[in-house]
């Protein structure tokens, strides 16, 4: 199996608008990897973009959905490898002691024990965090190769809609690292250990049609076809009733980290606290009036 694709050095002068696209549509927040030259290998500024992105469609009303893709032929080939370990993964601390780049101490000096631990809790661990914590929908519509930090990207995504040349690469142990950004907590709970540790183990590249058959993708479809498929699932979740969409996503989130009693309690809490919504109540009026609901959000 070949290594995955090397990648450009970032343009460091880029702005980061243009690095980040982001539009809203139909009460969806599109956020779109942009820097197709380097197969979209994330620097520090893009994960502090996206995670910023992710924050405020969280805190945004109009917002009902979030979809994260990408432009050219890479959804993400995982952390820029430039030498900069500020990228917060093993990953970028492992090509800048390589390259003789920074080795991730505080001021780019000596690395002590503890920096490494600190700059993937606040790198690439917030980056799959903000994707969960969401209080939205999230689709990961995915393009291309999804590397690293980028699989775990996509995989921390509530829904993945893959176009058919798209591959997932668990590329740490081509590199002699562990995973990281969540990796060997994702994995597990989407295809169970003994598959999570065969894709962690040999860092082999999964194409679409297998991760759909193996429980990483939920929907396969022809590369021009991928966006439309993740607009047609995203505005039908912003059509949804947002709040209760939010909960469910929390329940499920929480349900294999906790026991019967905690996972049951939360449920009943979560739906005392939707039954205060007025989307709750439309639900329950249109049910009895024989009608399409017609949810807001609230």
């Amino acid at each position: 199996m070949t290594d995955s694709p090397q990648v450009e050095p970032s343009a460091a002068t880029e702005p980061l608008d243009t690095l980040v696209l982001h539009r809203t549509d139909n009460g969806v927040s599109w956020i779109t990897l942009n820097r197709p030259e380097a197969m979209n290998a994330v620097t520090w500024d893009q994960r502090e973009r996206v995670i910023t992105l992710l924050a405020g469609a969280a805190a945004d009303p109009a917002v009902r959905a979030v979809v994260i893709t990408a432009t050219g032929r890479g959804f993400c080939a995982g952390a820029d490898l430039r030498g900069a370990p500020a990228t917060g993964t093993a990953t970028g601390t492992a090509a800048g002691t390589a390259t003789g780049g920074p080795t991730g101490g505080p001021t780019g000096g000596e690395r002590v024990a503890g920096d490494v631990a600190r700059m993937i809790r606040l790198g690439a661990q917030r980056l799959i965090t903000a994707v969960l914590d969401c209080e939205k929908p999230v689709i990961a519509a995915v393009n291309g190769t999804a590397a690293g930090i980028g699989a775990h990207l996509a995989l921390a995504c509530d829904l993945v809609v893959a176009a058919e040349s798209a591959r997932f690469v668990e590329v740490f142990v081509r590199r002699g690292l562990v995973p990281d950004g969540g990796g060997a907590y994702l994995l597990p709970r989407l295809v169970g250990p003994q598959r999570a540790k065969e894709l962690i183990f040999f860092g082999d590249a999964v194409p679409a049609a297998e991760a759909q058959r193996l429980g990483l993708v939920n929907r396969v479809v022809p590369d021009g076809e991928l966006e439309a498929a993740a607009r047609e699932w995203a505005e039908r979740l912003a059509q949804g009733p947002t709040r209760a969409i939010a909960l469910a996503k929390q329940l499920v989130n929480a349900s294999l980290d906790g026991d019967r009693a905690a996972a049951l309690a939360a449920e009943a809490a979560a739906q005392e606290i939707n039954m205060t919504t007025a989307d709750a109540a439309e639900g329950v009026a249109s049910f009895v009036e024989r009608r399409t609901p017609k949810y807001r959000g609230r």
